[in-house]
């Protein structure tokens, strides 16, 4: 794995169920200019270079999941700043439709939803240095992102496809109850809360402001993921040692490397390397 900037943990690939396999893929290369990495059957992933970001499995007998349901909210793809001007104007170019674009602080993000309706969010973050921490917490809002000022960051930054270092930032999920949740997310995880909004809890590790939220906007009340639908089925937890991994199932109390939150969303804990 390459060096991130959210160790000692970071979120790696997003697995998700659809029905419409390439119509799903073209649009992440479209979107970020993702390579097909590889490809098994009914099954692909998507990267940059030899990391994977996303593996899609696609059925076109899966049910569609629910906008109410338990599942994913967002996968956060996460580059530099400079990086970010260029591909805005690469969007822009294309005439990508954008469904949001917010400052949050500590990042600066536009967010879209894939054929099938999965999240997306792109970002970047400002200089850790900008950041106002009050202990483990890290202030975050949602305001209006000032596009015209981004781009005067580096006028000349050219795209020229998805960069080295792209990573997975973040996995943010929507679930039946952030109550329920924290004590999997912190307990369990081992990370800090470093946010809250109204109805949503945010998680992070190493200093880093999230690399995983929760929120119950609209799914309050939310059961177990169905089977055979479409949406999230695992992601994947980056981490630096084997006993920081082994602290986690001890206190999950399974054997193994996979272990599922309250929701049945399955987490592939994964070392740093291997």
């Amino acid at each position: 794995m390459s060096i991130s900037p959210t160790a000692p943990m970071q979120t790696g690939m997003v697995t998700l169920n659809v029905r419409q396999l390439d119509a799903v893929a073209d649009y992440y290369k479209q979107l970020l200019d993702l390579e097909t990495l590889g490809r098994d059957g009914n099954s692909l992933r998507l990267g940059v270079g030899n990391e994977a970001l996303l593996e899609l499995r696609g059925n076109p007998e899966f049910a569609q999941r629910s906008p109410r349901a338990a599942g994913l909210f967002h996968t956060a793809f996460l580059m530099d700043r400079p990086d970010l001007v260029a591909w805005v104007r690469k969007i822009a170019r294309e005439r990508i439709p954008v469904g949001g674009a917010s400052d949050h602080l500590v990042s600066e993000a536009f967010y879209f939803n894939d054929p099938e309706g999965n999240g997306i969010e792109v970002y970047a973050d400002r200089p850790r240095t900008d950041w106002q921490r009050d202990g483990e917490m890290i202030a975050m809002t949602t305001d209006p992102l000032d596009i015209d000022a981004l781009l005067d960051l580096d006028p000349s930054r050219v795209w020229s496809g998805a960069p080295s270092n792209m990573i997975v930032g973040h996995v943010h999920l929507q679930l039946g109850d952030i109550t329920k949740a924290e004590p999997f997310y912190s307990g369990v995880l081992g990370t800090n809360v470093t946010c809250g909004y109204p109805g949503a809890v945010f998680y992070g590790a190493g200093g880093y402001h999230h690399q995983l939220a929760t929120n119950m906007w609209s799914s309050r009340g939310a059961g177990p993921l169905a089977p055979d639908t479409t949406g999230l089925v695992e992601f994947e937890l980056i981490l630096d040692s084997a006993e920081q991994r082994n602290g986690i199932t001890e206190r999950a109390g399974v054997t193994g490397h996979q272990l599922t939150d309250p929701w049945g969303i399955a987490l592939d804990l994964v070392l740093r390397g291997e």
